[in-house]
């Protein structure tokens, strides 16, 4: 489970008050971990948690990087709903969509050998 979900981080430009950058995490299901692992993977996050840094090089975690473009008179409570939606519909894609349903399913010649991950 990741120590946080949404990190605002920083205007991409000077000159654009209304866009910010986020980081959006989310668990990994144990099984798909490894899929998402990456030997010195760290946060774009510059004040991530060594922590932080090792559940996303593990895979126990994963994260995006977006921007919000911030409609003029946009309240902050309307920012950090937009953000909670975008999470989770993160969460939901990285835990429904399972890309390796069917991986190491194998055919030797004669008999096929399913496998999958789940």
């Amino acid at each position: 489970m990741p120590r946080l979900q949404i990190i605002a981080l920083e205007r991409p430009t000077r000159t654009d008050p209304n866009t910010f950058r986020y980081v959006l995490w989310a668990d990994v299901p144990a099984a798909r971990q490894r899929f998402f692992a990456q030997d010195g993977l760290v946060s774009a996050w510059l004040d991530a948690l060594p922590a932080d840094n090792t559940a996303l090089a593990s895979g126990a975690v994963t994260e995006i990087v977006g921007t919000i473009q911030i409609p003029p008179g946009a309240g902050l409570a309307q920012i950090k709903t937009f953000l909670q939606s975008r999470h989770a519909a993160f969460q939901d894609e990285i835990t429904n969509n399972n890309l390796w349903v069917r991986y190491g399913t194998t055919f030797d010649g004669t008999t096929w050998v399913d496998a999958g991950v789940p």
